[in-house]
């Protein structure tokens, strides 16, 4: 049985197809990475995934259980941290995750003992007793997690978990992202960042406005696209100029940021004799590297545009976002 699945969701808004009939399945014990812009429609599929928003169209089972019949199913089943944490910033840490207990049923000294063994493990034992109104991003970010965890879901959801977070904040979610997928929690993350997606997930699908435009493993996306390609800077803004020249040796990619990108059949083999047919041309070479293929590619063949023109800790473009401070947590 597939821990989460689809079959044509759709999500619309009026005229706006948000998401627009996608079809996936996530394994049991499985990381699933849902990679794309801001505005493609993660988020929205996450709420409908979570009971939180009702599908326009279609169907989705979690757990077992499905999303519209069987909400209640479904919640008792799932963990979820969404982009906007519903933390009150007046309560401590361990009051925050105690009450998630409560709310889930649990007696209060199971929870008091929960709540203190999962501030424990993301970190936060020693300031368990603080207000969350001084916790920083990363660290509301981890107890968000831990709240999530309280009643031991079968499946977690982290919408964007480390979106705007430093890098130290961010490798520490990813560690216990891994913790609990060992344990055997099936994770489905949403996420803009192209490392996050290739470090975390067996899997990977990448959603496009609202479409599913491919799904694999990170490694077989990127088998792919196929060759390496050769990423150079040229004097005097020749990026332009060199098309021409490179068209010769392989594909050429937009220029991004001055720099033009040509894809290389055999790779290093050929780097000397592009660089002299430049030089031919009255073109200067500044600097050049040879990139192997990334999720970045992937989406660039797939949709002819770059990932990264994502803006970092905006919402997702979600047309009924909740707003700062609502409670969104099943």
């Amino acid at each position: 049985m597939a821990a989460v699945e689809t079959n044509a969701l759709e999500r619309s808004y009026g005229d706006l197809r948000a998401v627009a009939g996608i079809d996936l399945a996530v394994a049991e014990g499985e990381i699933y990475a849902f990679l794309g812009p801001n505005g493609a429609g993660k988020t929205t599929t996450v709420r409908m995934l979570t009971t939180l928003l009702r599908p326009t169209a279609g169907a989705a089972r979690v757990a077992g259980h499905d999303v519209v019949r069987d909400a209640g199913a479904v919640r008792r089943q799932i963990g979820v941290a969404l982009q906007e944490a519903a933390l009150d910033p007046l309560m401590t840490g361990a009051e925050l995750v105690r009450l998630q207990a409560t709310l889930h049923g649990i007696p209060r000294a199971d929870g008091r003992w929960k709540a203190a063994a999962l501030l424990e493990r993301v970190g936060l034992s020693d300031a368990s007793g603080r207000r969350i109104g001084t916790y920083s991003g990363g660290m509301r970010r981890r107890l968000d997690l831990a709240a999530a965890l309280v009643h031991e879901p079968r499946v977690l959801f982290l919408d964007e978990p480390t979106t705007g977070l430093d890098p130290a904040s961010r490798q520490a979610i990813w560690d216990e992202v891994r913790n609990l997928n060992a344990g055997g929690t099936t994770v489905f993350l949403t996420t803009q960042y192209l490392e996050e997606a290739d470090q975390l997930a067996d899997r990977v699908g990448i959603i496009d406005e609202g479409l599913m435009r491919v799904e694999g493993t990170p490694g077989a996306l990127k088998a792919q696209v196929g060759s390496p390609h050769l990423e150079l800077s040229l004097a005097d803004g020749g990026a332009e100029r060199a098309a021409p020249v490179l068209a010769r040796f392989g594909e050429v990619q937009p220029p991004r940021d001055g720099v033009v990108q040509v894809g290389l059949a055999r790779g290093a083999a050929q780097i000397a004799t592009v660089v002299l047919a430049l030089d031919d041309a009255g073109l200067t070479v500044e600097s050049l590297e040879l990139v192997q293929p990334t999720l970045d590619d992937v989406f660039l063949a797939e949709t002819g545009r770059h990932l990264e023109g994502a803006d970092e800790g905006e919402a997702d473009g979600d047309p009924e976002a909740e707003p700062a401070g609502a409670d969104a947590r099943p």
